[in-house]
């Protein structure tokens, strides 16, 4: 059995911690992308084994975990909406960045995404989903970090997907002839990179929330 109450009510996950740009970051962007919560529509494999309703609970407390871990970075961070921009959310418009994602598929629209923030003057540019309650704030530090020195950085999942992927110039060839949502996507997009003799950070590998065993064992009832 699921515990909804684990999660308390999302309307309330609104948590006042300020942050202090850093001159360091100013050309750093932090693309987030967020699905709108429907019931029914969000983690749709993992509503398969506990409901649409607890999975609709899950994600709200994915999508504060990341709100918190983001919102205390030192550089910009931009909220992609899958449908449409929400101005009233729990995403304060003074410290998110908001906009609309682009394209066919996750991956034209992840490219699309990276494409703009390029031409928008950023220089270090990574993206996140809101589906890794394992992801810190240090973590996703350390990405944008590693790109002084590497092209591409990218989070392991260990479905065998990623939950970061960052870059310091446009890369189309990442986001095509990808099975999105599949175990290859990982080994594909090293895959490119080795092609494209890109120098290439691995962070720590880290757990999606994508179905009922990856939730940690507190959100259940025996």
């Amino acid at each position: 059995m699921f515990c909804l109450k684990a999660f308390g009510n999302p309307t309330l996950l609104r948590h006042r911690v300020m942050y202090k740009k850093d001159p360091r970051y100013r050309d750093c962007l932090l693309l987030i992308y967020y699905r709108n919560p429907a019931l029914g529509k969000v983690k749709t494999r993992l509503a398969a084994g506990i409901g649409d309703e607890a999975a609709l609970a899950v994600y709200y407390r994915l999508a504060s975990h990341t709100r918190d871990l983001a919102r205390v970075l030192a550089m910009d961070c931009r909220v992609c909406y899958s449908d449409f921009i929400d101005r009233e959310d729990a995403w304060p418009n003074s410290r998110f960045q908001k906009t609309l994602q682009q394209g066919s598929d996750l991956g034209e629209r992840m490219s699309n995404s990276f494409r703009q923030a390029f031409a928008d003057g950023y220089r270090h540019v990574v993206i996140i989903g809101t589906d890794c309650l394992e992801l810190t704030t240090a973590v996703v530090q350390t990405a944008f970090d590693q790109l002084a020195a590497h092209d591409v950085v990218i989070g392991p999942a260990r479905d065998g997907g990623y939950y970061l992927l960052g870059m310091k110039q446009w890369q189309a060839t990442l986001f095509q002839n990808k099975k999105w949502g599949s175990s290859s996507v990982l080994a594909d997009t090293l895959t490119n990179t080795t092609r494209l003799q890109l120098h290439v950070k691995q962070l720590v590998t880290l757990t999606d929330v994508d179905e009922a065993d990856d939730l940690p064992p507190s959100w259940h009832l025996s």
